[in-house]
């Protein structure tokens, strides 16, 4: 089934734009003595230029060399078009332009030899800010792993000894105590309340004993 061709309001008017402005500077150079076959390679000329530009600010990105030849085919192409409005005389064309018209060659072959072959200096070209990255939701809220820690077996008290034995304290790494600081200030700040000891033991996944143990440093 033959697909529908739906006509384009800017396309349109991209291919009635082009047709009048190649129209100008066909007349222009035919004006500025410009005959036959040379007359229509100046249109094709101006607008190679511009093809030339637009591949440079896609491939390299902005710079200074690519708009500056880009002013220069615009001036160009629009000066043909104001030329020929009436506002100058085609049967009596001025030197300058005259001159202007039989140099365009050689100034168009220059702004494409430099735009097709001239690497971009570093900093000539306009910096763009890096997309920001996005947070790993899977890692937000991850315990990072806890190194394994030997404890050391409570003395064994002795029966004829009523007296209760104190429990010799539970030595506790620094990178584990950093590690719970950090996990308590992030349930602080996402809860608004400090951090028991039943949600630090399940969090950093240690032992009863060891967990009172980093609570009571980091009370």
């Amino acid at each position: 089934m033959p697909r529908s061709i739906r006509l384009d309001a800017v396309l349109v008017q991209a291919v009635i734009a082009g047709a009048l402005s190649f129209a100008h500077l066909h007349d222009l150079a035919a004006a500025a003595g410009q005959s036959g076959w040379k007359a229509w390679a100046y249109p094709v000329s101006v607008d190679l230029l511009l093809v030339a530009v637009w591949r440079r600010l896609r491939s390299d990105g902005p710079s200074r060399l690519a708009w500056s030849w880009f002013l220069v085919a615009l001036v160009a192409s629009l000066g043909a078009n104001i030329a020929t409005a009436g506002l100058l005389d085609l049967d009596r064309v001025p030197a300058w332009l005259r001159i202007l018209v039989a140099g365009w060659p050689a100034l168009a072959f220059l702004g494409g030899t430099l735009l097709a072959h001239s690497p971009t200096p570093a900093g000539d070209r306009e910096p763009v800010p890096p997309a920001p990255a996005a947070p790993d939701p899977e890692s937000r809220d991850e315990p990072a792993p806890v190194p394994a820690v030997e404890l050391e077996p409570a003395s064994t008290l002795p029966a004829a000894d009523p007296a209760p034995v104190p429990v010799p304290a539970v030595p506790v790494p620094a990178a584990l105590v950093d590690h719970a600081r950090k996990v308590a200030a992030d349930h602080q700040a996402r809860t608004g309340t400090r951090i028991d000891t039943d949600t630090l033991r399940a969090r950093l996944g240690v032992p009863p004993q060891l967990a009172d143990a980093i609570a009571a440093q980091l009370a």
